[in-house]
């Protein structure tokens, strides 16, 4: 029996476990990122492991998230950040170079290599036919330390690509066609594989698209192969060298099987408030608009900007829309300027942002009050854009540049013959905004410099013999990390100081979280269906941990999440029943008795005892071995530091 792609990875890759779905697996780090809303936390966490430089591959510090400045955190984490990279052998791509995760298919990501960043979109890296994993900064920390990284072995889907997209349908109504069948935690516990005939008509920048947004369906990772189509993108790059062809076994099993004829896809968007709310843009009808931004990890590479300028070219924005552009990179923003569809672009009044996330963590751009905006992102969930009645719809870069002429949703198949758009032959390489890392013998003159606002990894301690807390808060389904530590300006800037950015944890759903949670010194919350789910952010576990959280007692986690709430060493538990959700109410008075004697000796169903209502309930702690011990350590930084020793 073959095997597919992602086996022939994680088999080339595997140092702990057996390849059984299910089962806990460790593997080989080759290459990591981080980037700067993250990046703090895992350098921090990385500096108390106490190794002096990095055991990768390749590790790439990004600064393209907290770039609006205005204050002096932003710019101290920078610095930080800089000065830990140069010390400790870690690249770093300084401010202005761009998104970390389109930086890092043009200049380093290798077919075949694993990568693991602490964003949740580093799938994106699946374009180039990587196993790219998003991950919280703890795991980052560990992998370049020399660590494995541990995942469940995953079931792996394919998803068979047949046919050839029509004029004017974009990779990104490809992926918003996957999300509609699989809806966003369809693809918890799974890797999903690309194949068939309908691959050798994407581009890599389309392939990205479509691995990019792979995080939404909740997916451990997404993967295309590598073929000839890889290899004259790296070629492009001046990186022939590091291409390799790689593609699944024609006998290869998979779990699940999903049919897709590219030329019956056509436009679509996913409606507010989440990215699987799909509909075409015939069902939606064409209402009016007010704001239309273009960019982000997603649909910011060359081809597609060279898209919007010839559908933007000697026109102009629509009076009543607000139309902002952001590169992906310097060698997308460079290239633009080169070949004059920068000019077309700022001619037909799209206002030029930096090439950074920018709109997309809320960090500018918001849209007027209940204002209806058109993003070429990879999330709409409520709030996520710094106005919380904002209407969020996620297209194509496509249906975004004709929608901003016209002001209202227009179907980009009305613009007629589509020229062919192709990726140059040859790429402007300038990797002058790269900093490479001091040598060994130069490490250790390297000052790593702190400003005020960077503040220590929280305390914790192992598991206590009993927990009895009161219930803090109780929410309902599909609560994402947005909702328990939100982004934005305003936010963002705070993440190198868990003392202060613990303030707003969970204020979207209750302003008084974090007072009560205070208050009671340690408590619970309870949660519904696919708790956590969207960004890697391991703030969304530091804060509760930093507040008193003990567990968390939900009908189901998202993956990433439920790693770093064990990374911070607390207890995800599960309702066997999920109608015993109703049995919980706010302020209850909850008790697991004995419960460190419980994990050590593996049990996996604990009683929940509610005080206040007398009534007592099973709950699930299912742990692997690995995760046991983490949890009875008090964590992940624990539990290694004990390790190293």
């Amino acid at each position: 029996m073959g095997l597919t792609l992602t086996e022939k990875i994680i088999k080339n890759h595997l140092i702990d476990g057996e390849m059984k779905k299910g089962t806990e697996i460790g593997i080989k780090i080759d290459q990591t990122l981080t980037q700067d809303a993250t990046g703090t936390m895992a350098y921090l966490e990385f500096e108390a492991m106490g190794v002096p430089r990095v055991k990768t591959e390749r590790s790439v510090a990004y600064i393209d998230h907290n770039t609006l400045q205005s204050g002096f955190e932003n710019a101290d984490d920078h610095r930080f950040i800089g000065s830990i990279a140069k010390k400790h052998g870690i690249y770093f791509s300084r401010p202005g170079n761009g998104i970390c995760h389109q930086v890092h298919l043009e200049r380093f990501g290798i077919p075949g290599k694993t990568l693991i960043g602490s964003d949740s979109h580093t799938p994106t890296g699946g374009g180039i036919g990587m196993l790219s994993i998003g991950a919280g900064g703890l795991d980052v920390a560990v992998a370049m330390g020399g660590g494995a990284y541990y995942i469940t072995y995953p079931k792996i889907v394919k998803i068979n690509l047949t046919g050839k997209l029509s004029p004017w349908v974009a990779a990104k109504d490809v992926i918003l066609q996957v999300l509609r069948i699989m809806t966003v935690k369809g693809g918890v516990g799974k890797v999903i594989e690309y194949c068939g005939e309908g691959v050798k008509t994407l581009s890599v920048p389309e392939r990205a698209t479509i691995t990019n947004m792979g995080a939404e369906l909740g997916a451990t990772s997404s993967i295309f192969p590598s073929d000839d189509i890889t290899r004259e993108f790296l070629k492009a790059q001046n990186r022939e060298n590091v291409w390799v062809e790689l593609s699944a076994d024609t006998d290869a099993v998979y779990d699940e099987e999903i049919n897709i004829n590219l030329s019956e896809i056509i436009p679509m968007a996913a409606c507010p408030h989440m990215p699987d709310n799909v509909k075409t843009v015939n069902e939606i009808g064409n209402i009016k608009i007010d704001q239309v931004c273009i960019g982000s990890c997603t649909n910011s590479s060359l081809v597609d900007l060279l898209k919007v300028a010839h559908i933007l070219k000697g026109k102009t924005v629509h009076p009543d829309v607000s139309l902002s552009i952001a590169p992906g990179s310097k060698q997308v923003f460079n290239m633009l300027a080169e070949n004059g569809a920068l000019s077309d672009l700022i001619a037909a009044g799209a206002r030029i942002l930096e090439c950074a996330c920018g709109p997309c963590i809320g960090m500018g751009q918001s849209p007027n009050s209940k204002g209806i905006s058109l993003r070429t992102f990879n999330r709409n969930f409520e709030g996520r854009s710094g106005t919380k009645d904002g209407q969020i719809y996620l297209v194509s870069p496509e249906l975004a540049a004709v929608s901003a002429l016209t002001g209202v949703l227009t179907d980009p198949r009305t613009l007629g013959n589509m020229p062919e758009f192709k990726i140059p032959e040859v790429f402007s390489i300038n990797d002058n905004m790269i900093e490479l890392p001091a040598d060994e013998t130069d490490m250790e003159s390297v000052e790593i410099l702190r400003g005020p606002n960077i503040k220590p990894f929280p305390v914790t301690s192992p598991l206590s013999d009993n927990i009895s807390a009161k219930c803090s808060l109780k929410v309902d389904d599909n609560i994402t990390t947005d909702h328990i530590m939100p982004a934005g300006a305003k936010i963002l800037p705070l993440r190198s100081n868990i003392p202060a950015i613990s303030n707003h944890c969970f204020t979207v759903c209750d302003e008084n979280f974090p007072a009560r949670a205070k208050e009671y010194g340690e408590s619970i919350i309870v949660g519904g269906v696919n708790y956590g789910q969207g960004s890697s952010r391991e703030h969304a576990a530091l804060a509760p941990l930093y507040l008193g959280v003990k567990a968390v007692i939900v009908k189901s986690f998202a993956r990433i999440h439920r790693a770093n709430l064990i990374n911070a060493g607390i207890l995800p538990l599960t309702f066997k029943t999920e109608n015993d959700y109703d049995l919980i109410s706010l302020s209850d008075e909850l008790v697991l008795e004995n419960v460190r004697e419980a994990i050590s000796d593996s049990v996996t169903e604990l009683t929940l005892k509610n005080k206040t209502t007398g009534r007592e309930i099973t709950v699930l702690c299912e742990l692997s071995g690995r995760a046991k011990d983490i949890i009875l350590a008090g964590g992940l930084l624990n539990y290694t530091r004990e390790q190293l020793k």
